[in-house]
């Protein structure tokens, strides 16, 4: 065995073991009553093995990228493989929502009381709504938001009426979208590598995109728009015609009113600039004017940013934040990370940052790896960061392009297995 291998090994020894000791030390915590508000920490789910009709289909698509995905991704042309590749993408998370029922892992996904499609409803005056967003974020107020609306900018809430202004509204139909983009990562970061003059990089971590274990919370959840935004704007940022920068940055503005932790995407945003061949500072100089346009857009509507996070930081700690652990959620969020981002990508970041090339590579994981170093840090994050932190783990992906390939396909298998597991064993919530 080369020294590679046994250091991979090792690495995912490590991952093992830091997710057996999350699963056992929650276990033992839940039952002496801590409120780690999560029955199967570290993952925000309950125990519940079961099957569903959504299994074939999610082994059927897992067998098809494991045995095919690598060839593919080398032998096709460009445009080809990102259309293959969405599809694959789309196939995957929806076969795995589907192992829960079409209610329960689609259409109803979305409906609970804490979730944005109850206050759709009552959207009538969306001037009015933002004028007076800031006012209604702390809890135990007449009027409070819904948990998840009351914790975003108001953008996340814009996003579900205007699906219902379009005549998508309902679980069922806000479920597809969350699926139909989030699967859009599986060709934003692969074109934004290729822009910066990393197609080798690209091709090899598209099948791995596709088999994203966070797929399991893409489908479906809020966060899998958020994943497809941040990805789409870092895309456009990337993209080699300079005047594409403002739309960029208009994209990425927009995700700062999607979630205010993406103050986090800057290190990425800056990675992507410092990586561009050319018109640097054209496209910093565009980007920066769209993200502005959004900011100057929703404070002349009556939402100032700024406000909005103060607030949700008080209503942060009105709910299970209060209770929960940071001892515990500090270390046991990487547990949930590892098994977002799938058992690869311990070594594949070992690979990637032992590597002497300092290409796009290793600069986009290494700046989504500090953006999430710092949420977890932040106690801003105390669990759920499976979904939360999706935006991010897409981009530590991209390291696992430095797999060496004749060993990708047992790394391919390793992903699928552990989604497949996810899934199976446990009743997530997202």
């Amino acid at each position: 065995m080369d020294r590679g291998k046994r250091a991979d090994l090792i690495v995912l020894g490590v991952e093992a073991a830091l997710v057996a000791a999350a699963v056992t030390v929650g276990a033992v915590l839940n039952g002496r009553g801590v409120r780690l508000w999560a029955d199967a920490a570290p993952l925000f789910a309950q125990w519940r093995p079961h099957a569903g009709w959504g299994t074939p289909a999610a082994l059927a698509v897992a067998a098809a990228v494991v045995w095919r995905g690598v060839d593919l991704a080398r032998r096709t042309s460009w445009g080809r493989l990102l259309a293959l590749g969405y599809v694959a993408a789309v196939a995957w998370t929806l076969s795995l929502a589907l192992i829960d029922g079409w209610s329960g892992g689609l259409a109803e996904r979305l409906t609970p009381q804490a979730e944005y499609l109850t206050e759709v409803p009552r959207i009538t005056d969306i001037g009015a709504m933002l004028s007076g967003f800031a006012d209604r974020i702390v809890d135990f107020r007449a009027g409070s938001w819904s948990t998840h609306t009351a914790g975003h900018p108001p953008g996340a809430l814009l996003v579900f009426v205007a699906l219902d202004r379009v005549g998508l509204g309902g679980g069922g139909p806000a479920a597809l979208a969350c699926v139909l983009a989030g699967a859009t990562v599986v060709v934003s970061v692969p074109l934004a590598l290729r822009s910066l003059g990393a197609e080798a990089q690209a091709r090899a971590a598209l099948p791995f995109l596709v088999l994203l274990p966070g797929a399991v919370w893409l489908g479906v959840s809020a966060d899998a728009v958020f994943a497809g935004v941040v990805a789409a704007g870092l895309a456009l940022l990337a993209a080699g015609r300079w005047w594409l920068a403002p739309l960029g940055g208009l994209v990425l503005g927009f995700a700062l009113y999607l979630s205010y932790g993406f103050v986090l995407v800057g290190p990425l945003a800056l990675a992507v600039l410092l990586l561009r061949a050319r018109h640097r500072v054209a496209a910093l100089a565009g980007g920066l004017a769209g993200v502005a346009a959004v900011v100057v857009a929703f404070t002349a509507a009556g939402f100032w940013w700024l406000d909005g996070y103060q607030l949700v930081v008080e209503r942060y700690y009105q709910g299970w934040a209060a209770d929960r652990p940071y001892a515990y959620w500090v270390w046991a969020n990487l547990a949930a990370l590892v098994l977002c981002a799938g058992p690869a990508v311990g070594p594949a970041l070992r690979r990637t940052f032992m590597s002497a090339r300092r290409g796009p590579a290793w600069w986009l994981p290494a700046a989504a790896a500090a953006a999430i170093l710092a949420a977890d840090l932040s106690g801003l994050s105390k669990a759920e960061v499976e979904r939360i932190w999706l935006p991010f783990a897409v981009w530590l992906v991209v390291a696992m392009a430095a797999l060496p390939e004749r060993h990708r396909r047992g790394w391919l298998a390793a992903q699928a297995v552990t989604a497949l597991a996810v899934n199976h064993l446990l009743w997530t919530w997202w």
